[in-house]
């Protein structure tokens, strides 16, 4: 493992110089990557990016021992142990072998979407988070007034205005594109493909990617400008703010569901397919979803976080638990598959940030790391100090170039702002109906070494398994989490991917109905196609918590449980080499 000082930045890269600007008292925080106005220090670019102009030539090469956010090494490969003595974080990604981005296996996007960087990013400062005297207060995006939707449109009209320079790092495409370059395989490292979702890199690339709110904040003079929040994890929250849904607004785009307007209550669990539930049932399913992505599966660092991504590792290792839902069916929801080709713009990641409400999104996503953390238990930030000194890069409101060590993220407060609070009613929303009262008929549903590998998830599949342990005692369960290990998950990853896990029942469960005790949980994938992956076939480990399921269905003592998989979208192009249940420390 590398040594605690060392430490990594994300680079970005771009197809031209930029001028540059002067320096603000204004806070800039790791999550907004390019900030406010007025000029004043060169930049260059050492981009070789395939079939792009002229100008991306000859340009002088940038040195760069820092790297990527979010690595490090605390939690090993996807069984939660310790990693390798000799692991290391992600390096820089290889700058030459920068190359456009992928919409799908056989379409690039068509313009460079790599950000600026500066001539000589050793000079680059740390940023020092200033003392504050007042909070920027993040609102719930549904209870904003009139005059703070007043001062949203005018901030975002003013960085559209930006963005007609496309060189401009403050402009509104300029924004989006970050999230294009590091997640629409533009960038490499170690010879593979850098992603910054599907693993613990995603929490705080996006705490820093997010924080664009500065930007706004900036652009109509008043510092205590604050994003809101897109509060879907309360049931008033769960629809598209109305303040993003006035047709002629800055703060409207026309890419989206048409069919998910008007007030539509929002499906968390959404993969392009319409549940045929009601309001109060999808409601439910939303709660539902939200206790087991936060308590139930959630009560180790790592299954929150995602797995590890160290360097010479494929990316995309595994998803943490808010990523895979609801992050991911939000993107899923709000993007217009039904008109536009790869449900641009929120659901295909290179076109995400071109919707505003993108920035809504994520900022709810920041808020669960909060309140993931305010649970308690063994809920805590890493600790690994590799992962405390990966560095993110980005510019001021004023284009002043700056490095932020993750451990400076890990405290809004600290770093300026803090939530409204809102009721979390999630939180007391645990499964306790149960579909069959007593223990599923072992005896008529096949055993895992009898169905696996599944070669086509293409329909509802019953196994059964066994445990390491039966009658655990409490000590022992607050030592070692069990945990459900779907080995190999292999598809597409270039297509929308659902799939359902059960406890305790067989195939003919009633699999649009989550506020079961038998629910255990969902894998979900977005597209994220990969430059340099020819198949596009991604395999992970899905991991899933079942202490608590086994002590509410009352399974505890069995040496042998029952478990279904549903395929919920994509199942199809899904195979899964096996199954097993581990213990693993926390």
């Amino acid at each position: 493992m590398s040594s605690s000082s060392s430490t990594t930045t994300l680079p970005l890269c771009t197809n031209k110089s930029l001028s540059s600007f002067t320096n603000s008292s204004f806070l800039a925080k790791p999550s907004q990557l390019f900030l406010h106005r007025s000029r004043s220090q060169s930049f260059k670019v050492s981009c070789n990016a395939n079939n792009v102009g002229e100008h991306d030539k000859n340009l002088d090469a940038v040195d760069r021992r820092n790297v990527l956010l979010g690595l490090g090494g605390l939690y090993g490969a996807a069984n939660l142990a310790p990693l390798a003595a000799n692991a290391a974080p992600i390096p820089p990604p290889d700058l030459k072998s920068c190359s456009k981005a992928h919409i799908n296996p056989d379409k690039e996007v068509t313009y460079s979407c790599r950000p600026p960087i500066p001539q000589d990013i050793d000079s680059v400062p740390y940023y020092k988070f200033p003392p504050m005297t007042k909070l920027r207060i993040r609102p719930p995006a549904h209870a904003v007034d009139e005059e703070y939707i007043a001062k949203y449109q005018l901030a975002t009209s003013r960085m559209r205005e930006l963005g007609k320079d496309p060189f401009d790092p403050l402009g509104f495409k300029q924004q989006a594109n970050i999230h294009c370059a590091y997640c629409n395989g533009a960038y490499k490292v170690g010879e593979k493909e850098l992603q910054v979702h599907f693993s613990w890199l995603f929490f705080p690339f996006h705490m820093v990617f997010v924080f664009y709110e500065r930007i706004l904040g900036s652009l109509i003079n008043d510092p205590t400008f604050a994003l809101p929040y897109w509060n879907w994890d309360h049931p008033k929250g769960m629809r598209i703010p109305p303040m993003f849904d006035r047709e002629g607004s800055s703060l409207y785009d026309e890419k989206r569901n048409q069919n998910h307007r008007n007030g539509k209550i929002i499906d968390l669990g959404f993969f392009g397919t319409e549940t045929q539930t009601t309001e109060l049932q999808t409601m439910t399913n939303n709660l539902t979803y939200m206790y087991r992505q936060m308590v139930t599966n959630a009560p180790c660092p790592l299954l929150f976080f995602g797995n590890p991504y160290p360097l010479g590792t494929d990316p995309s290792p595994g998803m943490g638990t808010i990523e895979n839902i609801p992050h991911n069916p939000v993107h899923i929801w709000t993007g217009d598959s039904p008109r536009q080709p790869n449900g641009e713009d929120m659901g295909n990641f290179y076109s995400a940030g071109l919707d505003p409400v993108f920035y809504c999104h994520h900022a709810n996503v920041d808020r669960m790391w909060n309140e993931w953390k305010a649970i308690g238990g063994k809920r805590r930030d890493l600790a690994d100090k590799d992962w405390l000194n990966s560095e993110s890069f980005f510019y001021d409101e004023n284009r002043n170039p700056f490095k932020v060590k993750v451990r400076d993220c890990l405290d809004s407060k600290k770093m300026g702002f803090d939530y409204a609070p809102m009721p979390t009613p999630w939180r007391n929303f645990k499964p306790i109906r149960k579909t069959t009262s007593g223990k599923a008929n072992i005896g008529s549903i096949p055993p895992a070494s009898k169905v696996f590998p599944i070669a086509k998830l293409d329909r509802a599949i019953s196994f059964s398994i066994n445990r390491p342990a039966s009658s655990r005692t409490q000590a022992e369960k607050n030592e070692q989490e069990e945990i459900l290990t779907f080995n190999k998950v292999k598809y597409d990853d270039s297509q929308y991917v659902r799939f359902d896990v059960f406890l305790n029942v067989d195939k003919t469960v009633n699999a649009d109905e989550l506020d079961k005790a038998e629910f255990a949980g969902s894998y979900t994938s977005l597209p994220h196609v990969h430059g340099d992956n020819n198949t596009h076939v991604t395999s992970v480990t899905f991991n899933l918590a079942i202490t608590e399921l086994l002590e509410d269905i009352g399974l505890e003592d069995e040496d042998t449980i029952a478990l279904t998989l549903v395929p919920k979208q994509g199942g199809e192009g899904i195979s899964i080499d096996n199954a097993e249940i581990v213990l693993v420390d926390c």
